[in-house]
C-alpha cells in the first residue's frame, strides 16, 4: 500500500505551502508588470509615418506630438528608437531624396525626354506631386549648413551637356547652373502654388530654354 504524503502533512503544513505557491505567484505577476514593454514600432515604420505627417504639414508640422498622433501611440516608442525629433528629422530628408531619386531615375530611363531635359522634368514632377518634399529638399534655409561646390554631385548632367553640345568642363557647368536657375524657377513656382502648368507646357518651356543657351554657347552651331 502506497503511502499517501499529502495526507501525511498536517493542517498547517499544507497551509504553508499553499501561501508560498500565492505568493510566487504574485511576485511573477508583479515582476512582469515593471518589466519595460516592448516597443510597438521600428524606425522603418516611424520614419514612413513622420514622411506622411511632412508631406501634409512641412517639416514644421512634425513635431514629436504630430508623429505620435499619427501613429496612434505616445511619443515614448519614438524616443526609445532615437535620440531625439532632430534625428527624425534627419531620416525625414534623406527618405525625401531617396523618393526624388527614384523620380530622377525613373524619368531618365523611360525615354520620353532627352536625358538632360528628362532631369528637369523629374524636378518639376516631383515639385508638382510631392509639394512639401520639394520645399524640404530644395526650398530649406540653408544659413547654418556647410555648402561647397561639388562638381561630382552632378557629373551625369555634365558629362551629357560636354557630349551633346561639344563644351569644356567649365562650359558645361555654368550652361547646367543657368539652365537650372530655369527649371528650379518653375518648380518653386509649382511648389508654392503660384502657377499650375501643365506638363506639356512645361515641357515646351524647357526646350525653348535650352535652346536659347545653346544658341549662346555655341554660336548657333
Amino acid at each position: 500500500m502506497k503511502l499517501d504524503r499529502t495526507n501525511s502533512l498536517t493542517n498547517e503544513a499544507k497551509v504553508h505551502i499553499i501561501k508560498n505557491i500565492s505568493c510566487t505567484t504574485i511576485v511573477s505577476q508583479c515582476w512582469r508588470k515593471k518589466m519595460p514593454p516592448k516597443f510597438k514600432f521600428t524606425r522603418e515604420q516611424i520614419i514612413t509615418a513622420a514622411l506622411d505627417v511632412t508631406r501634409r504639414n512641412g517639416m514644421e508640422g512634425l513635431t514629436a506630438r504630430g508623429l505620435a498622433a499619427e501613429l496612434g501611440s505616445s511619443a515614448k516608442p519614438i524616443f526609445g528608437l532615437f535620440q531625439n525629433m532632430e534625428e527624425v528629422q534627419s531620416e525625414v530628408v534623406s527618405s525625401a531624396n531617396v523618393l526624388y531619386q527614384s523620380y530622377l531615375q525613373k524619368s531618365m530611363t523611360n525615354k520620353k525626354y532627352p536625358p538632360y531635359k528628362a532631369s528637369g522634368m523629374a524636378y518639376i514632377q516631383f515639385a508638382k506631386e510631392e509639394k512639401e518634399l520639394f520645399k524640404l529638399l530644395f526650398m530649406r534655409d540653408r544659413t547654418s549648413e556647410k555648402i561647397a561646390e561639388n562638381r561630382e554631385e552632378v557629373r551625369p548632367m555634365l558629362d551629357i551637356i560636354m557630349k551633346n553640345l561639344q563644351l569644356s568642363e567649365d562650359e558645361a557647368y555654368f550652361f547646367h547652373l543657368e539652365s537650372w536657375l530655369y527649371v528650379h524657377g518653375i518648380a518653386t513656382m509649382i511648389a508654392t502654388n503660384y502657377l499650375d502648368w501643365d506638363i506639356e507646357f512645361i515641357d515646351k518651356a524647357l526646350t525653348d530654354a535650352y535652346e536659347g543657351l545653346k544658341y549662346r554657347y555655341t554660336g548657333g552651331k
